[in-house]
């Protein structure tokens, strides 16, 4: 954009929206925006400046010249249609990061099924660490910098691209990071052969000078590499990629390994996040690094001082002996991934899920998968489905979701009919020693806190 515009943001509280309008507002643009509730993301927007309404009308597209809207907004939203009548264009979230990513050289995006947060986190610290001050828009609030979303003064962007309804193919970045692809986002996609063939289109949207990062242990990712025709780097614990992890060990809160390229060890590196997915997250930040011709040493220290996300393996609180943790996993590969590192940091404690499934799109397509994938939890609470904007499906419920986990889960399963219930619920069973994790992208990211409050105000009665 070469001259000052007012942007305004339909639904401007979401963790994408929110970012792109941080970064607008600090290049000195006008920003309004809607959404349906307040929140601490819409009331730091009004902070920088920004004008947020509650609720959707058509005269809060007044005086705007470009109106962004995500995927969950609908056609017929109020100021979507107001914006079609006056002739305002309105346009999907991603070409605004697309727009905005022109500004700068060159753009590093992060695309994947799962990870894609914490990837371009650790992409993000490695650069800032290396000096490189990058602008940087991300999924979730990152602590590092404080929020989702910072404007750099070096020549790099650094971006999450959303896969979720084929956007992230307006994104033309000079880097293109694949952390792993999977059967998600099926309400958007035909199939799993659907998805591969966007995220090889994804690739060749790469320039000629351009290089894409590719997670070598996942086998959809491994097949999409003998049909392009840029540079690439492998990443992972597999001996066939380029940047390896060996030797790896679950430290106390965290993980380690050997950073190998090729046949030749870079050194040992130190996360402070456990799991052996974040250590494949970490390699391809290394591997980015590697490509700006970061040193070693400089991106080791930026991946060891790397914090964390909000709501990944985030601590909440600890309360009569109960750790109570919070994690965005609503897919069956992210919940696995997450118990299996759960159990590697608290081997012989009791691991207590309250768990809230997202969409009954997701819900409907992987049932079976949702149904295997709480092996790790002792005891698991169960809620109904988030909506997130969809109409139910006939059949479809966080019931009978539960009905299906119980036939292969060993442990116990109980359903809570409302996810406000949840806490209270789960005090009753709790005891000391417990790890509690609340799990889900939807409204459940509240209840962590909530069951903390209960833990410590009815100590007495909530733990035997």
């Amino acid at each position: 954009m070469y001259k000052k515009q007012h942007v305004h943001f339909v639904g401007i509280g979401g963790i994408g929206m929110s970012g792109l309008a941080r970064v607008l507002l600090t290049l000195g643009h006008s920003v309004s925006g809607s959404d349906l509730r307040q929140t601490e993301l819409t009331r730091a927007l009004e902070r920088m400046g920004a004008v947020v309404y509650r609720g959707h009308a058509p005269e809060h597209v007044l005086g705007a010249d470009v109106v962004v809207i995500s995927s969950a907004v609908r056609a017929d939203n109020p100021e979507v249609e107001a914006a079609r009548v006056a002739q305002i264009p309105v346009i999907p979230r991603a070409e605004m990061l697309a727009g905005l990513m022109r500004l700068k050289k060159f753009g590093i995006a992060v695309a994947g099924a799962h990870g894609k947060t914490s990837t371009t986190s650790l992409v993000a610290a490695v650069l800032r660490e290396g000096g490189l001050d990058p602008t940087v828009i991300i999924g979730g609030k990152v602590n590092g910098i404080g929020g989702n979303a910072c404007w750099g003064r070096g020549d790099y962007l650094v971006a999450e691209a959303d896969e979720s309804d084929g956007s992230f193919l307006r994104l033309t970045p000079s880097i293109a990071v694949v952390t792993n692809i999977d059967r998600e986002h099926l309400d958007h996609y035909r199939d799993l052969d659907h998805i591969r063939r966007s995220f090889a289109e994804f690739l060749d949207r790469l320039p000629f000078y351009g290089l894409a990062v590719l997670c070598a242990d996942d086998p959809h990712v491994a097949d999409l590499l003998p049909g392009g025709d840029r540079r690439v780097i492998t990443y992972g614990t597999s001996e066939a990629a380029d940047l390896r992890a060996r030797d790896i060990r679950h430290e106390a809160g965290g993980v380690a390994f050997s950073a190998w390229w090729q046949e030749a060890e870079l050194g040992s590196i130190r996360l402070r996040k456990p799991g052996l997915h974040n250590v494949r997250n970490a390699l391809a930040a290394l591997a980015v690094g590697i490509e700006l011709e970061i040193p070693f040493e400089v991106i080791r220290q930026g991946l060891h001082g790397f914090t964390g996300v909000g709501r990944r393996f985030e601590h909440v609180g600890e309360v009569r002996g109960i750790t109570v943790m919070d994690d965005y996993a609503h897919h069956p590969t992210e919940i696995r991934a997450t118990l299996e590192a759960a159990r590697a940091c608290w081997p012989d404690r009791r691991l207590v899920v309250l768990f809230e499934p997202h969409r009954y799109t997701r819900t409907h397509a992987l049932m079976d998968e949702f149904a295997g994938a709480f092996t790790g939890a002792d005891l698991l609470f169960l809620t109904e489905i988030y909506p997130a904007s969809e109409e139910p499906i006939v059949g479809v419920s966080g019931e009978r979701l539960a009905r299906r986990v119980r036939e292969r889960h060993a442990g116990e399963v109980q359903f809570v009919p409302s996810c406000e219930a949840l806490a209270e619920a789960a005090a009753t069973r709790l005891r000391p020693g417990d790890v509690v994790f609340t799990l889900g992208a939807g409204g459940i990211g509240a209840v962590g806190q909530r069951l903390v409050e209960i833990l410590g105000g009815k100590a007495q009665a909530a733990v035997p």
